[in-house]
């Protein structure tokens, strides 16, 4: 990490930085820490895959709610003694954030007087044990710290008016000035990495006011820590209107402690559109500012041209201020090949930012463990997660398509995953939540149409093959909707298991990946038609994977939970041994066998029993129908399954193949259950009665082919699925909507999935309170 000099700073490299997602928030008496919710507080060998990366320094913990909540005296420095000294050893500078989101050990808040010079203490503290350490964050994004905690009522203490927040903002900043004295009292040359949220607000003409005080107040963290607070400030009135004393605002003034660096975070969500006419968008964004009704929006979601990102918000930051500038948080919630797509636009901005004279440093890719529960501003335990380039839930966390880029970038190399070379959902047509997308009229004409795209002509697809199918066809309707170049092909455009076929068609094509979703798929049938069903099931998978093999290209294909015979009354893991009891559980069996003997690359899904809003008939389609006419349905009642959302199970292995997962997975929506009981759980759900369900047991089902009578599928790798509870919730919503461009209708109840967040805002909440930062 370089020194904080401007002499040459457009002659060294732009560095990449790693931060790690470690918010230790309070709501109420409850504390959420994102430490132990991603398992770093107990998992040292974390170090060495964040050094893997080739990272220059990272943003890292050591929280005072942590180290010292009982006091200085009771502290424990075991834990960043450890991990400090490895991330030294490993060549990683580590920017120490000692209060992250947080608002300090029990007995404080950001309301008291004494956080500052307690936080100072414990800075102080921190210097003294780690005097090598040199640069810090005493107190992150202490602006949207605030605004959450003091002015939407969301974290501790909970306030909901502006003399909270500016109380809070104030403690915090001066928290910041305190706490960096301490520490340059040890060490001189210690650096200020000061972060906030960087981000912009435009609007109607109606609500031009408010959209200039939102684009005033984002600067105050930064403006009271320049120094440049005064009765000439454009909030001055804003300020001392409060109550609070003017003396407490002019000590910025008069004890400036400036940043060495700023630290910009960014967002999808950091850019703004409020409206005078809510009626236009969603409720969730609708809300009250001043008494006006109003919608409060992510420019994304609502202008039909987009605005061009951060580049020029850098330019602002750089204008303002002339202190060099770091991205200090890259990231979005988003598909893998989006999350690609989102960093390596913000690489770009910052070179962009450099061309133009910005003296910039560094982008840090946000955040390595991923993050839990920002969909919900982390004011609940939900379990949502957001992977990133390390993903948690699997043990030990698993590197995806993300650290790879991030090799490439801290070594120079060329970018090489095709699915970058596609626009991101943020600059696509279908992204609008509302209706007719709003004009841009009152937009600052600077923003262009284009931004950085990143379409290009001669993209490697993804073949798809199994045209015909219910899965081949949702792979085709998904990879459209996420701008993922593919072709979809039927046998007569490849027959996989025909070797010249095969061998035509990656020529032809000259795909990155291939997802083969065709195969016999009749149960009972196979018994008679072994040779037709080995054909399909597993000759062809083998000619495919050795030929994909050869060409360097990623293979996913499909097996089934009917390799297993069911003796067992527990959920099968991917090393379970199989022992099929039909021809078609053999086939797959086979297939499995001689696709990872050709190809050890290659991704085998074992996943059972679908249904989706894209056939009519899947089992729980045909039971709603029927149930919903009055008529009896049959369900086995002694075959236990898991069921699987088709949607769910094409994003999963469309992110799966972007990372070049390889080996057997099971990917199911779980929990077990059986047939009938399936049927009963969708009849409930739906509203429908479900006393016309029956529950018949196997054999007097008519199966020709034996079935299993467990074949439940969990994972050892991984639960990376929703609930069954939550997709049959979404595939009803599909159900109940009138619109038939149901494809829209499934984008749409994702995104209300990942932004819909219950903070149960009183009717005169400011209507950007009702935004997710983390999108």
């Amino acid at each position: 990490m370089h020194k904080n000099s401007s002499t040459n700073s457009q002659s060294r490299p732009l560095e990449l930085w790693g931060g790690l997602e470690c918010t230790v928030n309070r709501v109420r008496d409850d504390y959420f820490s994102q430490l132990d919710r991603n398992g770093h507080a107990s998992r040292f060998d974390d170090i060495a895959r964040f050094a893997a990366l080739g990272i220059r320094a990272i943003r890292y913990p050591v929280l005072w709610e942590r180290t010292a909540p009982d006091g200085l005296s009771r502290a424990d420095w075991s834990w960043a003694d450890e991990r400090l000294r490895a991330l030294r050893d490993a060549g990683v500078t580590p920017i120490a954030g000692l209060v992250h989101h947080g608002s300090g050990p029990r007995h404080t808040s950001l309301l008291d007087p004494a956080f500052a010079p307690q936080l100072a203490e414990y800075a102080g503290a921190v210097a003294a044990r780690y005097p090598w350490l040199e640069y810090y964050t005493p107190v992150n994004e202490p602006c949207t710290t605030a605004r959450f905690a003091g002015l939407y009522g969301l974290w501790y203490p909970h306030g909901r008016d502006d003399r909270t927040f500016i109380q809070a903002l104030l403690n915090q900043c001066r928290a910041v000035v305190l706490s960096m004295r301490a520490i340059r009292a040890v060490n001189p040359n210690a650096r200020l990495v000061q972060t906030d949220d960087l981000g912009k607000t435009y609007s109607t003409p109606e609500m031009a006011d408010v959209a200039e005080f939102y684009n005033l107040r984002r600067w105050l963290a930064w403006d009271l820590l320049c120094g440049r607070v005064g009765t000439d400030h454009a909030l001055w009135d804003y300020l001392t209107r409060s109550g609070i004393d003017a003396a407490e605002i002019l000590w910025f003034r008069d004890n400036p402690c400036p940043p060495d660096i700023v630290g910009v975070n960014y967002y999808v969500t950091s850019e703004r559109w409020l409206d005078h006419r809510p009626e236009r968008y969603p409720p969730h964004h609708r809300g009250v500012i001043d008494g006006r009704p109003c919608a409060d929006i992510e420019t994304s979601r609502a202008l039909a041209t987009p605005t061009p990102g951060i580049a020029p918000l850098l330019t602002e930051v750089w204008e303002r201020y002339r202190l060099p500038i770091a991205v200090t948080e890259a990231h979005i919630d988003a598909n893998r090949e989006d999350q690609l797509r989102w960093l390596l636009e913000i690489w770009e901005a910052a070179h962009e930012a450099r061309l133009n004279g910005v003296d910039m440093r560094a982008v840090t890719v946000w955040a390595l463990l991923g993050s839990f529960d920002w969909n919900s501003l982390v004011t609940e335990c939900r379990g949502y997660y957001e992977p990133g380039p390390f993903d948690v839930r699997s043990t030990p966390p698993r590197p995806t398509a993300v650290a790879a880029m991030m090799r490439e970038l801290s070594s120079g190399r060329q970018l090489s995953h095709p699915v970058l070379r596609g626009q991101g959902w943020w600059r696509r047509p279908g992204r609008f939540l509302c209706h007719p997308p709003v004009a841009t009229s009152h937009v600052p004409a600077s923003i262009s149409a284009d931004g950085h795209t990143l379409v290009g002509m001669g993209t490697a697809p993804l073949l798809i093959t199994g045209a015909t199918g219910t899965l081949g066809r949702a792979f085709a309707r998904i990879c459209a909707k996420r701008n993922i170049a593919y072709r979809l092909l039927s046998r007569q455009d490849m027959d996989i298991a025909d070797p010249a076929s095969v061998e035509r068609a990656l020529a032809q094509h000259r795909p990155w990946a291939v997802i083969n979703t065709s195969g016999y798929v009749r149960v009972d049938e196979a018994e008679i038609d072994a040779e037709r069903c080995f054909r399909e099931n597993a000759v062809g998978p083998a000619v495919l994977a050795a030929a994909c093999a050869r060409h360097g290209v990623h293979l996913t294909t499909f097996s089934s939970d009917l390799v297993f015979d069911g003796a067992r009354r527990e959920p099968y893991v991917e090393s379970d041994p199989v022992a099929p009891l039909n021809v078609y559980g053999k086939s797959k069996v086979e297939a499995e066998e001689r696709v990872l003997d050709a190809n050890p690359d290659a991704l085998v899904v074992r996943t059972s029993s679908f249904f989706g809003p894209w056939d009519k008939y899947n089992f729980v389609t045909l039971a709603l129908d029927a149930l919903g006419r009055g008529e009896p349905f049959a369900g086995a009642s002694d075959i236990t399954v898991t069921p699987t959302y088709v949607p769910d199970l094409v994003h999963t292995c469309l992110d799966l193949a972007i990372d070049r997962e390889r080996g057997i997975w099971h990917l199911t929506n779980g929990p077990p259950v059986t047939w009938a009981g399936l049927a009963v759980m969708a009849a409930e759900r739906a509203g429908v009665d479900a006393s016309r369900v029956e529950a018949r047991p196997a054999h007097a089902c008519g199966f020709a082919a034996a079935r299993p009578a467990y074949t439940a599928l969990t994972s050892e790798r991984a639960i990376l699925l929703p609930t069954l509870d939550n997709a049959l919730g979404r595939y009803l919503e599909l159900r109940n909507e009138a619109d038939p461009e149901i494809e829209e209708l499934e984008m749409a109840a994702e995104t209300r999935q990942h932004v819909a967040s219950d903070h149960r805002q009183q009717e005169e909440a400011p209507a950007e309170a009702f935004h997710v930062k983390r999108f």
